[in-house]
């Protein structure tokens, strides 16, 4: 199978056919389910940018499931911390996301399916009286990617020894993920179940979101740091 090169800040990124086809396939696929979804909701799309976003979302974090693998390095404890480590980012994200809190005051507990625009939704919203879910497929899967990111980073820092965990975390491009983590999920996040509809600040939410899974694929600096 011919295989095409691209290089990406100094990585070079081998391309096949088959990569290019999986993803024109995946592209015209989203499409559809966008016009199929306007046209049997009767919605109007009154913001192109926020059903695009939701997409870059799911794509980019397709990508990091499907290309994206951690280094083999370290033991099984090095492993368990790093997993720890990724599991900790992830509830992060998803409390400040907004995937998951406080539900709001007067809500009736209960399932319910939102059927946002196809990468946002169909959004399933769990009120269990207490707490509540706001499940957006767009951001389950990117804060699992970059929650998967953030356990490679890890454990390539603990195969490097005690300098390489220090250079993850002193290195300004390496610690700025889970700090940009964070902060765009605060910036997205808004108003919990309001903002999961409105789509309030997800802007500049993606243009991190899409920052951070490049810092934290590549690492840029850790090896000198290391």
């Amino acid at each position: 199978m011919s295989t095409r090169t691209f290089s990406v800040g100094g990585v070079d990124l081998p391309i096949t056919r088959r990569d290019l086809l999986v993803g024109a396939l995946t592209i015209n696929v989203e499409l559809a389910a966008v016009v199929a979804y306007f046209a049997l909701t009767g919605v109007t799309l009154t913001s192109p940018l926020f059903t695009l976003y939701g997409l870059i979302w799911v794509n980019v974090a397709i990508t990091v499931f499907a290309r994206y693998r951690p280094p083999r390095l370290g033991g099984d404890r090095e492993r368990r911390r790093a997993l720890a480590v990724a599991v900790g980012y992830a509830l992060l994200l998803a409390v400040f996301g907004g995937v998951v809190g406080v539900a709001p005051p007067r809500t009736t507990p209960g399932v319910e399916l939102a059927l946002l625009p196809p990468g946002w939704g169909p959004a399933l919203i769990v009120n269990v009286g207490v707490a509540a879910a706001v499940l957006m497929p767009a951001k389950v899967l990117g804060y699992a990617a970059l929650a998967y990111l953030l356990y490679g980073a890890v454990v390539d820092a603990a195969g490097a020894g005690v300098a390489g965990i220090v250079g993850l975390f002193s290195c300004l491009s390496c610690s700025l993920p889970i700090l940009a983590g964070a902060a765009a999920s605060i910036v997205g996040g808004g108003a919990f179940v309001a903002a999961a509809v409105s789509g309030v600040g997800y802007g500049p939410s993606t243009l991190v979101f899409v920052a951070t899974v490049g810092l934290l694929w590549w690492r840029p600096g850790v090896d000198l740091l290391s």
